[in-house]
């Protein structure tokens, strides 16, 4: 079987890490650019299981072996994980936790008190709960992503960078190969689109529709005037921002209010990387809301990254209706970090076994089909203000 993954990401790397370790001899991995260039290279890196929807939270369960496993090899600080929550959300709170320890996730809900012991500098006055996973914490998306392009060349993949790829080619209703944009055609019995917010004009090409769209993220670098310890990441769904250590005395914030998500959209080739003075603003008065304890706090710097967004804001790994042998891996929205081995291990079962062969992960939720349909894939139990949170 010969397979073409077009995009050099996390996400394909892991997909050909996935396939080759499941015995497909012919694994070709085409970046337009080089290895890590887009999404990657702007993921935060953290390590969470906390996920409204179940096969998604299952996902992210199956993927933390792996980086328990390679510990720092990919950089993994598993400092733990908190969800903090005001009144209103901690029913969806208790119900999301609830859910994910019958999946086996170890996770427990603490109190305020419970979640100042472990982070001093912390403000939990308007808190009313916590979800804490003592297995969470923060890893580097770049290494994980050469980690598995290392083991899937090892098994016999090759990847080709600076390599972008025109179209997919058909015959019939069936998939044949690729066509470079220098004309190249490459066969292939089985493509797999994973090239984030450019899987939409790949698949636009041929008569099918996958809305996605690009969503600027800003992201500021906060020294907090003090070296600080291994403390636990921190998803505040009260201030709608999310919050781990980064370096010595180096602290990294990121935003979850989406509310301005129309005002956002940008085209992934040409976005300013820093962060608007306006947002620098609005984000420093979270974090010293949050985090007073700091003695001396100052934005070192600032970037920002773009989310491959569907309507849902959760992925599609399918194979594409209409066209067999092509699969689609694309829209994770900013959390495809964390489950991004299990959905190399879910390709791998789509491609080789027509359907996923864990029960907690059925294939079925992650259709593009679902769009269409009416049935997006969303959590039973979603929190007030910070829906895409999942």
């Amino acid at each position: 079987m010969r397979v073409v993954v077009v995009g050099g990401g996390l996400i394909g790397l892991s997909i050909a890490r996935a396939l080759t370790a499941r015995g497909v001899g012919e694994v070709l991995v085409l970046e337009r650019s080089s290895l890590v260039s887009g999404g990657t290279g702007k993921s935060s890196g953290i390590v969470r299981a906390h996920y409204g929807v179940p096969s998604i939270a299952a996902m992210a369960l199956r993927s933390l072996p792996v980086f328990e496993e390679l510990g720092a090899e990919v950089g993994f600080r598993q400092v733990g994980y908190a969800v903090l929550v005001g009144d209103e959300n901690a029913e969806p709170l208790k119900a999301n936790t609830a859910m994910h320890q019958s999946l086996g996730i170890e996770v427990d809900l603490i109190d305020p008190a419970e979640l100042q012991a472990m982070w001093p500098m912390l403000n939990v006055d308007d808190v009313a709960l916590a979800s804490y996973e003592a297995r969470g914490g923060f890893a580097d998306a770049t290494q994980l992503a050469l980690h598995f392009g290392r083991v899937a060349r090892d098994g016999g993949a090759r990847i080709r960078q600076n390599t972008p790829v025109a179209r997919v080619v058909t015959t019939g209703e069936r998939v044949t190969g690729v066509e470079l944009e220098g004309g190249e055609v490459v066969e292939a019995d089985v493509v797999v689109v994973a090239s984030g917010w450019w899987s939409a004009t790949l698949l636009a090409d041929l008569g099918i529709d996958f809305p996605v769209e690009a969503y600027r993220s800003e992201l500021l670098v906060v020294d907090a005037g003090e070296p600080l310890p291994d403390l636990p990441v921190i998803s505040d769904l009260v201030s709608l921002q999310y919050c781990r250590v980064e370096g010595a005395g180096q602290f990294l914030v990121g935003n979850s209010d989406h509310a301005d998500f129309r005002e956002g959209l940008v085209d992934p080739d040409d976005y300013s990387n820093i962060a608007a003075p306006a947002s620098v603003e609005k984000y420093a008065e979270k974090v010293l809301h949050r985090f007073p304890g700091f003695p001396d706090p100052s934005v070192t710097h600032t970037y920002a990254g773009v989310y491959d967004v569907p309507p849902d804001w959760n992925p599609v790994i399918a194979p594409v209706a209409g066209v067999e042998g092509l699969v689609l891996a694309a829209g994770f929205a900013g959390h495809g970090f964390k489950i991004s081995p299990a959905v190399g291990d879910l390709v791998a079962d789509l491609v080789l076994e027509g359907d996923s062969t864990d029960p907690d992960v059925p294939a079925a939720d992650f259709r593009l089909e679902r769009f269409a349909e009416g049935r997006p894939l969303v959590s039973a139990h979603p929190y007030v203000g910070a829906g895409e949170m999942r």
